[in-house]
């Protein structure tokens, strides 16, 4: 039994993320009881908000959808040994062009929708792939330029904008009913909420990542190009091609994400001040996920409930919503800092040491 368990604590990440996630709680307690709230009453007003009524169970599987897709996005890549943290700006531009094959085109309902989506995973790749080829051709580090291409999205998309698509407002127009993946049944189901067809992309392309990456000799290449560029090419690989195929199938996912929020949810895209940061919690997402499709999905929805209860936390227990971002920090650090593998440790020693004196008796 006990030897059952030690390979469990040690080969398994879940322990490590289940571990963080109770002392960042806890974190978050300490913080509530210092400034004076009742942590209990602040908890239980975040669970109950997020997950008890049918709207409110709808509006946090919306929250969900798009971290999945952006939780997959920086997973990949780093499964196959690159930093994607231009996930923001891969999202504004899938966006950016969904809207616009909303706007534009005239289709019928279904293929307008499938059409946008696709468009917007186009994008994400296109924009991913820039930092991809410098990376591939030039040997830029990728999280330079995929920041930078963050920025040069953020402000294109703003003046394609002001400057074309809206009508004298800092808005779009809202898109056709034809290019929504909005869905009665599904609103109807949760009591009005807009939870919306991406859910089940989102799942898919969980599916698609794992077929992808451990199923398919694609999959086998990208990975041990990340393991080992050098040994990749000795072997026969092209780690260029692999490079940027790596960032262009993460951005997209990214694509995807930023497409199905807009034509499930706004159906319409704003002049941005400043990023979402929805890109950026992708990445914390990937890493309490273990970069896997499965851990991601569950990071997720930790996420997804902490991010839309949180909110309501402030209405009904008066809590600021800083303090669920604390909770998210101290999660994110627990895990970078490895926190089983002292438990490990520990009851190695302690097994070591028991058959050792069952040696000397």
């Amino acid at each position: 039994m006990q030897t059952i368990l030690s390979r469990v604590l040690k080969n398994s990440t879940f322990i490590t993320s289940i571990i963080s996630i109770l002392l960042g709680i806890l974190v978050g307690a300490i913080m509530m009881i210092m400034a004076g709230y009742d942590p209990i009453l602040a908890y239980n007003a975040l669970f109950a908000s997020a997950l008890l009524q049918p709207y409110d169970l709808g509006e946090t599987i919306r929250t969900i959808t798009p971290l999945i897709l952006i939780g997959l996005a920086v997973a990949l890549a780093f499964r196959t040994g690159l930093f994607n943290i231009g996930v923001e700006g891969q999202v504004i531009v899938g966006q950016l062009v969904a809207v616009i094959i909303g706007l534009k085109l005239g289709l019928p309902p279904v293929l307008h929708a499938v059409v946008a989506i696709i468009g917007g995973g186009l994008a994400g790749a296109l924009w991913a792939a820039v930092p991809g080829l410098l990376k591939a051709i030039r040997g830029v580090h990728e999280v330079i330029v995929s920041i930078m291409m963050n920025f040069i999205a953020l402000n294109l998309s703003n003046v394609l904008i002001r400057r074309w698509l809206a009508q004298g407002t800092d808005s779009t127009p809202e898109i056709p009913e034809s290019a929504s993946i909005q869905m009665d049944f599904l609103s109807q189901l949760f009591g009005g909420a807009r939870v919306h067809v991406g859910i089940f992309i989102a799942l898919v392309a969980a599916f698609i990542m794992y077929y992808l990456l451990w199923k398919t000799k694609l999959g086998y290449e990208l990975r041990a190009v990340g393991y080992n560029p050098l040994a990749s090419e000795y072997a026969g690989m092209s780690v260029k091609r692999n490079i940027l195929l790596s960032m262009m199938i993460s951005g997209s996912f990214a694509g995807i994400a930023g497409a199905a929020e807009l034509l499930g949810t706004s159906g319409y895209q704003s002049i941005q001040a400043t990023f979402t940061g929805i890109g950026f919690d992708g990445i914390a997402v990937a890493l309490l996920g273990a970069n896997t499709p499965i851990g991601v999905i569950l990071a997720s929805i930790l996420f997804g409930v902490l991010t839309y209860g949180g909110g309501n936390m402030q209405f009904e227990a008066g809590v600021p919503f800083e303090v669920i971002r604390v909770v998210f920090a101290a999660i994110i650090l627990f895990v970078a800092a490895n926190i089983s593998g002292p438990l490990v440790n520990l009851f190695s020693k302690r097994r070591r040491d028991k058959h050792r004196a069952r040696h000397l008796d």
